[in-house]
């Protein structure tokens, strides 16, 4: 007995983990359930889908698929990998890919994700390992779609409510990592998946801290309690020393997201664009991107990140203008007399969005308009404001992927429970672009209809595009083999050593 337990407190002695942190518990671990950033950022270590961006995200290639091609242009063919297994044994099998489908567009459950799937005629597993997918027509994203994560029919197939199944806290998945632990406001741990079918990962576990404040986050990773973690551009030029520099790397590169304040168009205070309008021209962008960044991040000008096809250059940043906003107030029917009231709620599961509520309040103040800010703790926030649609206005960000999805964000359908038309935007001329874009495979030709919808968003103000920041990341150099690529750092993870 005494031998077996000094045989295992030496394995553990030796395994390597890896420290990392995420701001909030994770509300489900299940792919097609995850909206919040914690529960994304962990299923990426647990589920695959079928295909991938490559570490340049300019190509799609496999995933649990080995290859695939079109048979004509509403028809795609996967071939699976024979050599998946599920973290609890099970071969993964075109059945599987089948279930995830139908439960995808089931009316049990509301995902933003099921969206995606909503050109689909069929899904047909054509034998254990191959996959037919019909599309009612040609469709832009055919390929991204099949990046959701697969689910395990085996497990889940019987399962009345997925919405509320203890698999969202006890998932199995086909991932790099197991889930082996999940302790709430603690400690999330993942162990490597031993028959993992690329290999191996080579560092034994990830251990997730789950630490709401940005500063103990920072503090965690300055006396390497952390392996990895973002900094802030403050803390960066202001708060690190030499040492800091001689224990990790730093990495720096655009980020693939922007910050808005989103306005609740349902309410009757916001219908007016000139109220929007008005809003927008009191607002100096560039000096907010200052105070906060050091040079760490650029002015957004609109819904689709720079270097992508959706991009319009031709559309600038509002510049500040107070008179011009005072008069839109006026015509409007407000002025010192009867301010014009708003609420910005955001959260604190980020450093910088409630100092930046607090330069937006400050700036609106000069042209008469009073805003009240709430700050909150990041589930909360997410389950009682922004799903729920109780706000006046939102202080948040979006990720987004190298192809922009504009149905997701700006279509009428998606103003919905579950939805990520967060706002009630609703234009019936963006929804009948959105609808011709998406059956357009030519992206020269979608290039030419994203920056039309580019303008005509700016110019409606459903949000005030605020900043893209910068991403930087600081990596102990303990962690061996990491390499840095436009998608980032992670996307050879399973092969870092520490």
């Amino acid at each position: 007995m005494q031998y077996l337990l000094l045989l295992f407190l030496s394995i553990n002695i030796f395994a390597s983990t890896l420290h990392l942190a995420t701001s909030t518990n994770p509300s489900r671990l299940n792919p097609i359930l995850a909206t919040d950033s914690s529960s994304s950022e962990i299923t990426g270590f647990l589920f695959n889908g079928l295909v991938k961006y490559d570490k340049d995200s300019s190509t799609i290639i496999g995933d649990l698929a080995k290859e695939f091609h079109y048979e004509d242009d509403k028809t795609l063919i996967f071939k699976l990998r024979e050599n998946v297994s599920w973290h609890d044994g099970e071969k993964f099998t075109a059945k599987d890919v089948v279930f995830t489908y139908s439960v995808l567009i089931s009316p049990k459950i509301s995902s933003p994700y099921s969206a995606s799937f909503r050109f689909v005629q069929s899904v047909e597993a054509i034998d254990e390992f191959t996959i037919k997918v019909k599309y009612k027509e040609p469709y832009f994203k055919a390929l991204e779609t099949w990046m959701m994560g697969i689910l395990p029919e085996h497990i889940l197939k019987d399962e009345e409510n997925l919405m509320s199944s203890s698999f969202n806290t006890q998932p199995v998945g086909t991932g790099p990592y197991k889930l082996f632990q999940l302790e709430y406001s603690k400690n999330i741990i993942l162990k490597a998946n031993n028959d993992y079918f690329e290999g191996r990962p080579k560092i034994d576990e990830i251990s997730f801290h789950v630490i709401a404040d940005p500063m103990t986050r920072f503090l965690m990773l300055k006396s390497s309690a952390l392996d990895i973690g973002g900094i802030e551009p403050m803390q960066y030029e202001r708060q690190i020393s030499k040492d800091f520099f001689d224990k990790f790397d730093i990495y720096e590169q655009i980020s693939r997201s922007y910050t808005y304040l989103g306005f609740n168009l349902r309410l009757e205070k916001f219908k007016n664009p000139k109220i929007r309008e008005a809003l927008s021209l009191a607002i100096d962008r560039q000096e907010m991107v200052d105070i906060l960044f050091f040079n760490h991040a650029k002015v957004c000008t609109g819904p689709f990140l720079p270097a992508t096809k959706a991009f319009n250059k031709n559309v600038k940043a509002p510049i500040q203008n107070i008179k011009k906003a005072k008069q839109l107030l006026r015509e409007a029917g407000y002025d010192e007399k009867n301010p014009f009231i708003f609420e910005i709620v955001t959260s604190n599961s980020s450093a910088i969005r409630p100092y930046a509520a607090q330069i937006i309040q400050h700036q609106l103040k000069k042209v008469g308009v009073v805003v009240n800010l709430r700050v909150m703790e990041w589930q909360a926030f997410l389950n009682m404001v922004v799903f729920p649609h109780k706000f006046d206005s939102v202080l948040l960000g979006w990720g987004l992927s190298p192809t922009p999805d504009p149905y997701m964000f700006w279509h009428s359908d998606s103003d919905k429970k579950g939805g990520f038309n967060l706002v009630g935007y609703k234009n019936k001329k963006m929804d009948k672009m959105i609808e011709e874009s998406q059956s357009i495979i030519d992206r020269e030709k979608l290039s030419l209809i994203w920056k039309e919808m580019f303008k005509m968003i700016t110019d409606e103000n459903p949000y005030l595009f605020l900043y893209i920041p910068n991403s930087i990341t600081a990596i102990n150099k303990n962690i061996k083999n990491v390499e840095s690529s436009p998608s980032g750092i992670w996307h050879n993870y399973i092969e870092w050593e520490k």
